[in-house]
């Protein structure tokens, strides 16, 4: 890999890793609910999660996808509810001292399997082994699987830390509700460009 496809793969890792999506945007409505030490292994799980999706996508996923086009339209139709039952989740999420006791932010499992129904994850990992690997061989995909690895974790962490200091002025359990419902709906939203793309 040359010095200006891995400046350029650093660019994009950056930019899609911290730009809003369903992972970032959840990641924001933990740190509000939860605050940031309960959504620490969150943050790892998509981190993690989402790095060994690369490998796997740049090892070889990508073609079976391509063998067997049902296969996506079937991952599309999963990803839509499962992120309409997160928003779902989201809205109704209880308020910050009544979910102390009984909420659950996102666990670390969870959040790495979550990266498998995550249509802009998806699009991420498919663009960095197409784009800045297209020799597909183990070395350029450990690469860029690397450089996500390194930069996603810092990138969604602000997302969280983000809502966390929100917290502060979602004390009052209206404000908090509006909150909610808004990431509610900037998570549908994120769905515009798998339902209709260009």
């Amino acid at each position: 890999m040359t010095h200006d496809i891995l400046l350029a793969l650093i660019t994009f890792a950056f930019v899609s890793s911290i730009t809003p999506g369903p992972n970032n945007l959840m990641l924001m409505a933990s740190g509000a609910n939860f605050g940031f030490r309960r959504t620490i292994p969150h943050m790892l799980g998509i981190g993690l999660g989402f790095t060994v999706m690369v490998m796997l996508v740049g090892g070889g996923l990508v073609q079976l996808f391509n063998s067997y086009p049902v296969s996506y339209t079937v991952l599309k139709a999963a990803s839509v509810a499962y992120l309409l039952y997160l928003a779902w989740k989201i809205a109704h999420a209880a308020p910050a001292k009544q979910a102390e006791a009984t909420g659950t932010p996102m666990t670390f499992l969870q959040a790495a399997a979550f990266q498998w129904v995550n249509p802009k994850a998806w699009a991420m990992a498919l663009t960095a082994t197409t784009a800045y690997a297209p020799s597909q061989t183990i070395g350029t995909i450990l690469i860029v699987a690397l450089v996500f690895g390194a930069i996603n974790l810092p990138s969604v962490s602000t997302w969280t830390v983000l809502g966390q200091q929100m917290a502060r002025v979602l004390t009052n359990p209206r404000r908090l509700l509006v909150f909610n419902w808004t990431m509610a709906g900037l998570l549908v939203a994120s769905l515009y460009p798998v339902l209709w793309p260009r």
